[in-house]
């Protein structure tokens, strides 16, 4: 140390310190995003989608991995062909459905909130991206886009109110429907999943605060559904937790409150393309 008190480094020591440094975080940037599963397509996708019965882990028989992504990819199909049509107009192109759009019904929504119509855009682009996902990470096993009625509420969505209701419909049972996958996921499939919930999630809250600001009156999905008021901004059981659902309590919805051993109807009126289509 110097007369001054002010420690004198040795540029060679320093250098070889920085040097280690960089390669500690350049490691930890890799496993980080080799464990993670989604955090950039390329790494996500080729990792998704993990075989079922080969692991260490064991889970209980049912659908296959492949089915329950297969059956969030249907209602993904849903969600996006609603906001593109409510935002823009249109329906999904060829370039995210892998083919020609069959939803129909719905209208451009005349939105009178500026933050309201944000929100949508943002909602489209992200359900969108979901379905790219999902469709790049099951390659030739993905399902084509099923028949989609958007006027199955029987309400339409050309008002801001007609939209967050049926907004608020469809990001509540989405959230449901992922939170009652877990058990039947593993690994990279999880988390993967786990992800995609917590983004409808974020929308699911957003939508019924402006449901409730707006002073909406949205009707009850089934008897598990806690619809927005203003003594219940948030969907959640005695124990705090988000309401889960069965793929037969999802299809039961989306079938239109359909009894058992529905197979179609609803917002899918030739029912759901995979192997879990029935209530």
């Amino acid at each position: 140390m110097d007369t001054t008190g002010i420690m004198e480094l040795d540029p060679i020591k320093t250098e070889q310190e920085l040097n280690a440094l960089r390669h500690r975080r350049a490691l930890a940037r890799r496993n980080f995003i080799k464990n993670v599963g989604m955090v950039g397509v390329g790494v996500a996708v080729g990792a998704m989608v993990e075989g079922c019965g080969t692991g260490s882990i064991s889970r209980a028989a049912g659908p296959s991995e492949t089915d329950v992504l297969n059956f969030a990819l249907n209602l993904e199909y849903l969600e996006a062909e609603f906001y593109s049509v409510a935002v823009s107009g249109a329906v999904l192109n060829s370039s995210v459905t892998g083919g020609t759009s069959k939803a129909t019904g719905g209208v451009k929504v005349t939105f009178t909130d500026p933050r309201v119509a944000d929100i949508a855009a943002e909602i489209s682009a992200d359900e969108t991206l979901h379905v790219k996902y999902l469709r790049t990470a099951l390659g030739a096993s993905a399902v084509a886009e099923p028949a989609i009625n958007l006027d199955a509420l029987g309400i339409g969505f050309a008002t801001q109110a007609q939209f967050l209701t049926v907004a608020r419909a469809l990001e509540d049972t989405g959230v449901s429907a992922y939170a009652g996958a877990a058990t039947l996921l593993t690994g990279n499939n999880l988390q993967a999943a786990a992800q995609i919930l917590a983004v409808e999630a974020y929308h699911a809250g957003n939508i019924r605060l402006y449901v409730v600001e707006d002073g909406i009156t949205v009707p009850s999905l089934d008897s598990q559904d806690i619809p927005p008021t203003e003594q219940h901004f948030f969907p959640t059981d005695s124990n705090g937790l988000a309401i889960k659902r069965t793929p037969s309590q999802v299809l039961a919805i989306v079938y239109a409150n359909a009894a058992a051993g529905t197979m179609s109807g609803g917002f899918f009126p030739n029912g759901l393309n995979g192997n879990i289509k029935t209530v």
